[in-house]
C-alpha cells in the first residue's frame, strides 16, 4: 500500500513539472508599458523615438494596427485582468474589485506558476488575485518609482538606496522567475512602471545621478520621454533575452501593449505628422495602443494586421492558448484572438465598445468604433481615418450607403449597453463622486 501511495505522489508531482496538460502549454509573458500611444513605436511609423527590441520583436511576430485600451491606467488595468468591460464591473480609481476574477487566478488554478512585477496601482494584495510572486511598485504606498525606488516584494517593503533603479529591480526580478521556472508552465505579467511621469532621466541618460531621490515636480521634464522610450524598450529585450537564452522561445506567446496613450505634455511624430499625447481623451491618441506579439513557429514572423483587439480580449485570449479553463459562471466580454495569431480567419470583432469614467460611478463616456468609424452614445459619428482628432463628426443626414450600414451596426452594438452598469457597482464611486461635488460646493459657498 506504501508503494501504491508514493507511486500516486510521483506521478503527480511529475505532471505537476510538466503542467497538468502537458508540456505543449506555451509560457505568457505579457508586458504593458505605461502611458505609451501607437505613434511612440518605430515599427508603427513612430520617428521620434528609437525602439529597436519592439521593432524586431514585430519582425519575429505579428504586429496589430487596432488595439484599443481604456483612456487611463486603472480602467485598462481592471479590464486586462478580468476580461470585462468596464461598465460592468469598474469601481472606483484605484481598486480592483475584490470580487473579480483575474487571468492569473484561471491559469494558477490550471498549474501555472505566476508572477507580477512593475506597477499595480490596485490595491490589496496580488497574491488574492492570483500571483504566486510580485516585485511592485504602488501596492500601498507611493514613493520613488525611478532612481532609489521603494517597492513591495512578497509582503515585504524593501527601499533602495544605493542608486537603483526601479524598472531595473522589477524586471530583473522577472527575469529570475523565468530562470527559476524554466521547467514548468509559467504566467509572467508585467505592467511597466515605465514611461509614466515624472520625465526624469535614466542610467542611461548623460545627466543620470545615482544619488538623485526622485522629481521635485509630478511631471518632471517631457525632454527626458525619449529617454525613457529607448530604457523601456530596452527592458523589453531583456526579458526576449532571458526567453532566448533559455531556448523558451517557440513555446512561449510574448505580447507587448500600452495601457492608453501617451502622456499630455508629450509631442511625437508619425507618418509625418505631429500626434499630441490624448493620455485619459477618448479620442485614438488616448485609447490606440501598439500591440505586438510573437510567439515562434506559431505565429507568422512579419505579420500585420487590421483585427480589432479590445483589452477585455487577453483574457480568453491567454486562456485559450493555455488550455486554461474559463469557468461557465465567469460572464466575460472578451473574445479570443488566438486564431488570428495561429494564422487562421476566427470569428474577429466587428466593432469594439469602450465605457470610461476615471472615478466610476453612475454615468460614463461610450463609444463603440471599428477600424475606421466611431460612434459615441451622445450621437456624434467621426470618420477617423480621415479626422483623426475628431473635429468633425459626420453629418447623418448625408451619409453615403456603406456609412449608413456602419453607422446602424455600431447604433445596435451600443444600444445594447444602456442598463449595462449595475447599481451596486455604479453606487461605490458615485459615493466619491457627490462628496467631491459637496466639498467643491462648499467652498465656492464659503463654507
Amino acid at each position: 500500500m506504501r508503494f501504491v501511495v508514493s507511486l500516486s505522489v510521483f506521478c503527480l508531482l511529475s505532471l505537476n513539472a510538466s503542467g497538468i496538460y502537458g508540456n505543449d502549454r506555451p509560457n505568457i509573458v505579457l508586458i504593458m508599458a505605461d502611458d505609451m500611444g501607437y505613434e511612440c513605436l518605430g515599427c508603427n511609423g513612430g520617428t521620434s523615438y528609437r525602439t529597436p527590441n519592439l521593432d524586431q520583436l514585430a519582425k519575429t511576430g505579428m504586429r496589430f494596427r487596432h488595439c484599443y485600451s481604456q483612456p487611463l491606467c486603472t480602467p485598462s488595468r481592471v479590464k486586462i485582468m478580468t476580461g470585462i468591460y468596464n461598465v460592468r464591473n469598474y469601481e472606483v480609481f484605484g481598486v480592483l474589485p475584490k470580487s473579480q476574477t483575474t487571468f492569473a487566478q484561471l491559469m494558477k488554478k490550471s498549474g501555472y506558476k505566476t508572477c507580477v512585477v512593475g506597477k499595480w496601482q490596485l490595491r490589496g494584495d496580488p497574491r488574492k488575485f492570483g500571483f504566486d510572486e510580485y516585485c511592485l511598485w504602488q501596492m500601498n504606498r507611493r514613493p520613488e518609482r525611478y532612481p532609489n525606488p521603494g517597492l513591495e516584494i512578497n509582503g515585504k517593503q524593501v527601499d533602495f538606496t544605493r542608486g537603483e533603479y526601479g524598472p531595473d529591480v522589477v524586471c530583473n526580478y522577472a527575469c529570475d522567475f523565468i530562470e527559476k521556472n524554466k521547467q514548468k508552465p509559467f504566467l509572467v505579467y508585467y505592467p511597466m512602471i515605465l514611461t509614466h511621469c515624472p520625465f526624469c532621466p535614466t542610467p542611461d541618460s548623460k545627466d543620470w545621478d545615482p544619488k538623485n531621490k526622485g522629481s521635485k515636480t509630478y511631471k518632471g521634464n517631457a525632454k527626458y520621454f525619449g529617454d525613457m522610450m529607448l530604457y523601456a524598450d530596452k527592458l523589453v529585450g531583456r526579458i526576449v533575452k532571458k526567453i532566448d537564452q533559455l531556448g523558451l522561445r517557440d513555446n512561449t506567446l510574448i505580447i507587448f501593449t500600452g495601457d492608453n496613450g501617451t502622456d499630455k505634455p508629450v509631442v511625437s511624430e508619425m507618418d509625418g505628422r505631429k500626434v499630441p499625447g490624448h493620455k485619459g481623451k477618448m479620442t485614438d491618441g488616448g485609447t490606440r495602443v501598439p500591440m505586438i506579439a510573437s510567439w515562434s513557429k506559431t505565429i507568422k514572423a512579419g505579420t500585420v494586421t487590421d483585427t480589432l483587439v479590445d483589452f477585455s480580449d487577453f483574457l480568453p485570449t491567454i486562456c485559450q492558448a493555455t488550455k486554461t479553463e474559463i469557468p461557465a459562471s465567469l460572464k466575460i466580454d472578451g473574445q479570443s484572438f488566438l486564431p488570428q495569431l495561429q494564422g487562421k480567419t476566427g470569428k474577429p470583432r466587428k466593432w469594439i465598445y469602450v465605457w470610461y469614467s476615471r472615478n466610476g460611478g453612475v454615468r460614463g463616456k461610450q463609444w463603440v468604433r471599428n477600424q475606421r468609424y466611431k460612434l459615441y452614445a451622445t450621437g456624434k459619428f467621426y470618420d477617423v481615418k480621415n479626422d483623426v482628432m475628431e473635429k468633425t463628426p459626420l453629418k447623418l443626414d448625408s451619409l453615403s450607403a456603406d456609412q449608413r450600414q456602419t453607422h446602424t451596426m455600431l447604433k445596435k452594438a451600443i444600444d445594447q449597453f444602456k442598463n449595462a452598469r449595475p447599481d451596486a457597482v455604479a453606487a461605490v464611486g458615485q459615493k466619491i463622486i457627490d462628496r467631491k461635488k459637496k466639498k467643491n460646493k462648499n467652498k465656492k459657498s464659503g463654507r
